[in-house]
């Protein structure tokens, strides 16, 4: 049996033709994901409690959090507003290291 019970990122990446700029936005936003689930965490908040803090309905929330959904930047901001987050930029060579244009 030499099928394995799971595809690797590397092989759907490789099917999916995704270029490296690509590859860095997938990557961004997943850390944006992290850090709103982070901050939702550790402001002690169920998904449920953000909701009526924020007006995100939870289902919607729970989607972000899933990866399911892309959030929009109007949603982060709603979702990080209500828990006195909000987003910043910064140099890319600051969240990946090794990324160069």
């Amino acid at each position: 049996m030499d099928k394995k019970p799971y595809v690797e990122w590397k092989d759907v990446k490789e099917k999916l033709n995704i270029d490296k700029e690509q590859s860095v936005e997938i990557r961004l936003e997943e850390e944006i994901i992290e850090a709103t689930i982070a901050a939702r965490k550790k402001c002690n908040l169920s998904q449920r409690e953000l909701s009526e803090k924020s007006g995100v309905k939870q289902p919607a929330i729970a989607r972000i959090e899933r990866g399911v959904n892309s959030p929009q930047t109007s949603t982060l901001l709603k979702l990080l507003y209500s828990m006195g987050y909000t987003l910043k930029v910064v140099p890319l060579e600051e969240v990946f290291p090794k990324v160069k244009e």
